[in-house]
C-alpha cells in the first residue's frame, strides 16, 4: 500500500522590519521529497492559505532542486491545498520545511497546530527542519503541557542565525523551543545534524533536509513492516 507524507509549507512572502524577502528554502523540500518520491512515497502539499507558495534560495546547481523545479510536485506545490481543509490524520506522516517563512505564518498558527496535534495523537509521523520546528511552538495535546517538553529535537540554532537573519527573525527559534522544555541539541553551523525521538523527526538546517528525508523513510519503512517506531 503506498505511503504518504503531507508537506506544509509558508505562504510567506517577506519577512520582517527590512521586508527580507523570503518563502520556504528550496533545498528544505526539494531534498526530502527527492528521497520520498524515488521510494514511491506519495508526497502532497498544504500551506496555512492555501494556492501558492514562495520559495527562497533555489540553486539551479543542485540536480535535486533544478529536478523539482521542472516537476509536476512543483505545478501541485503551488497549487496547494488549504491546511485547515485536509485532515493530518489521512497521512502516515507530516513534514514541515524551513526556510524564514514559517517564522511569518507556520509559528503558532491554528491549524499547524491542529495538524501536529491531529498527526501525533493518531500515531503518525512528524518531522520539521531548520525553522519548520517553529511549527511546535504552542502546541498541546491537552494537557496544557508544551508538545516539546522533554523531547530530543533540533533546529536553526541560535549561532547560523546570528549570521543569517538575526535582523529580521521575530525570535530566536533555539531560545523558545528550549523555553518550552525541548532537550535541544545542534552541530557546528551549516553542518548536517537529525534528531529522532520516537515519531518526532528534525533536521537542523537545510544541509540537514536529505538526511531528514532518509530517517523519515526509514521510519515510515519500519511501520510498514509492522515495526514500531
Amino acid at each position: 500500500m503506498t505511503q504518504h507524507v503531507l508537506f506544509i509549507v509558508t505562504n510567506a512572502a517577506v519577512i520582517g522590519p527590512h521586508s527580507r524577502k523570503t518563502g520556504f528554502f528550496f533545498a528544505e523540500v526539494a531534498h526530502p521529497f527527492e528521497v520520498l518520491d524515488k521510494a514511491g512515497i506519495a508526497v502532497e502539499f498544504a500551506s496555512p492559505a492555501g494556492g501558492w507558495t514562495p520559495y527562497d534560495a533555489y540553486d539551479e546547481k543542485d540536480p535535486a532542486q533544478k529536478d523539482f523545479l521542472a516537476s509536476k510536485a512543483f505545478r501541485r506545490l503551488n497549487h496547494s491545498r488549504k491546511l485547515s481543509e485536509v485532515d493530518a490524520a489521512d497521512y502516515d506522516a507530516i513534514l514541515i520545511p524551513g526556510g524564514l517563512g514559517p517564522m511569518v505564518d507556520i509559528q503558532r498558527n491554528a491549524a499547524v497546530q491542529s495538524a501536529v496535534v491531529r498527526a501525533w495523537s493518531t500515531g503518525k509521523l512528524v518531522a520539521a527542519v531548520c525553522h519548520g520546528p517553529c511549527a511546535l511552538l504552542g502546541v498541546d495535546l491537552g494537557d496544557g503541557v508544551p508538545f516539546v517538553r522533554g523531547k530530543k529535537l533540533t533546529s536553526f540554532s541560535k549561532k547560523e542565525e546570528y549570521d543569517y537573519a538575526r535582523d529580521d527573525v521575530p525570535y530566536e527559534l533555539e531560545d523558545a523551543l528550549r523555553a518550552e522544555g525541548a532537550e535541544y541539541s545542534s552541530a557546528a553551523n551549516w553542518q548536517p545534524h537529525v534528531v529522532v525521538d520516537g515519531r518526532l523527526i528534525t533536521g537542523q538546517n537545510p544541509a540537514s533536509a536529505g538526511a531528514l528525508g532518509k530517517e523519515l523513510l526509514a521510519a515510515l519503512k519500519d511501520r510498514s513492516s509492522g515495526a514500531k517506531t
